[in-house]
C-alpha cells in the first residue's frame, strides 16, 4: 500500500502537494512528471501482457473443448471478442479504482493515476479512462502520445479529457509532508 493511506495520490494530510494553487504543478514539483511518457508506454506493454494471458488461456480451453466435443464446442469463439473487452475493462477498473491507483504494469514502473484535484481514482474513472485510451489509440494510432510531449503534466489526451494525471509514485512517496 502506498505511504500516503487512504486519501489518495498526493493528499497528505491536503499539504504536500496542494499549495494555494494546482494540485500537481510541474514547475514546483518536476520530479512527479519526470519520465511518465516513457514507464507509461512500458506498463502498456505489461498490461498487455497481464490481461493477454487470460485470454489465451481461454483460447487454449475452446479449443481443446471443441476437440473433445467433435467440433460442436468450437461454438464458443463467439464469446472470446466480447469477455476479452469486459476482462480489460473489469482490469482497468479494478486496478485504476483500487488502493495503489494503478495498474500491474503502473505498479511495476512505479506510476500512479489521480484525478486533476489529487484525489485516487475509482472503478467507473478507471474503467472510463482505459476505454477512452483504446478509442483514442485506435483513431489517433501512436500519435496520441505526441499529446504528452507538449504539456508539462505529461497528460495524453484522455487524460485531459477526464481530468486526470499520471504521476512517479516514489516521488509522492519520498516528499515529506508540509505542516503550515
Amino acid at each position: 500500500m502506498s505511504d500516503y493511506g487512504s486519501n489518495g495520490p498526493g493528499a497528505r494530510g491536503n499539504a504536500g502537494w496542494r499549495d494555494e494553487g494546482e494540485t500537481f504543478d510541474p514547475w514546483r514539483n518536476p520530479e512527479l512528471f519526470q519520465g511518465v511518457l516513457t514507464k507509461r508506454v512500458f506498463a502498456f506493454l505489461i498490461d498487455l501482457v497481464v490481461l493477454s494471458i487470460p485470454v489465451i488461456l481461454a483460447i487454449v480451453f475452446i479449443t481443446v473443448f471443441g476437440v473433445i466435443t467433435l467440433g460442436l464446442g468450437w461454438t464458443l469463439f463467439w464469446i472470446v471478442s466480447p469477455a476479452s473487452v469486459i476482462w480489460a475493462l473489469i482490469y482497468y477498473g479494478a486496478s485504476l479504482g483500487g488502493p495503489y491507483s494503478a495498474t500491474l504494469g503502473m505498479r511495476a514502473m512505479g506510476i500512479e493515476m489521480a484525478t486533476w484535484t489529487g484525489e485516487p481514482g475509482y472503478f467507473v474513472l478507471g474503467a472510463v479512462h482505459a476505454f477512452l485510451f483504446w478509442l483514442s489509440v485506435s483513431m489517433l494510432t501512436p500519435l496520441v502520445l505526441l499529446v504528452g510531449l507538449f504539456n508539462g503534466r505529461r497528460r495524453l489526451l484522455h487524460d485531459i479529457v477526464l481530468g486526470t494525471v499520471v504521476i512517479n509514485s516514489m516521488a509522492v512517496a519520498s516528499q515529506p509532508a508540509r505542516s503550515y
